[in-house]
């Protein structure tokens, strides 16, 4: 059974790959996000899913023959990346410019195999349609501190959901992994996804 890394810290990403049977290995990536600002929106998201993956797979505690996944996600709205909130008062902005509106959310994935440092990235990107929220609404939720923990400063898998009108593309990118592009950044480096099983996994 291949092992999986998972350079990231996200909760999320890591229940959305344990539903679809894969129990990866996480190693924090401690890459600093804000080296990259001033890139366009979705190839910010790449640069940094592609650094996170390169900084974990040079990790002595990398299993051998691991297959390292680094992720990153932000908003895209009128042009403009939005990564985490910087504190409760830019999550209330933001949901101000948000609500009723349509943005973005890019996610960049990158998969490096360790054996012969092979390595495919892409962006997956999901339009997200958000409801008309009140001012009450928006101070609610930012209050409860969810938004200040993700990117685009919302969730699709929490409270968040019921401000989420409709959403075109993968959901699970939306969560913060595409698990349809994974499989497919694996089959381009000659890996399979149903390699990621865990044994316990009923075939």
């Amino acid at each position: 059974m291949t092992t999986l890394v998972l350079a990231s810290a996200s909760p999320a990403r890591l229940a959305t790959l344990r539903q679809a049977g894969v129990e990866p290995v996480v190693i924090v990536s401690g890459v600093d996000e804000s080296q990259l600002d001033g890139l366009p929106p979705a190839e910010l998201a790449l640069q940094l899913a592609e650094l996170k993956c390169a900084a974990v797979a040079q990790r002595d505690e990398v299993p051998a023959g691991a297959l390292v996944l680094g992720c990153d996600s932000v908003l895209e709205l009128d042009g403009e990346a939005y990564g985490k909130p910087d504190d409760a008062a830019d999550a209330v902005r933001r949901w101000r410019a948000m609500r009723g509106r349509t943005g973005v959310l890019h996610t960049g994935h990158c998969v490096r195999a360790t054996a012969g440092d092979r390595v495919a990235a892409a962006t997956a990107s999901t339009t997200v349609h958000f409801a008309d929220l009140s001012d009450e609404e928006i101070d609610a939720y930012v209050a409860t501190g969810e938004p200040l923990q993700v990117a685009g400063a919302f969730t699709v898998d929490g409270l968040g959901g019921a401000f989420v009108t409709g959403i075109e593309g993968d959901h699970h990118n939306v969560v913060g992994v595409s698990l349809p592009l994974v499989r497919e950044l694996l089959s381009e480096l000659g890996e399979s996804w149903t390699e990621l099983w865990t044994r316990n996994v009923a075939l």
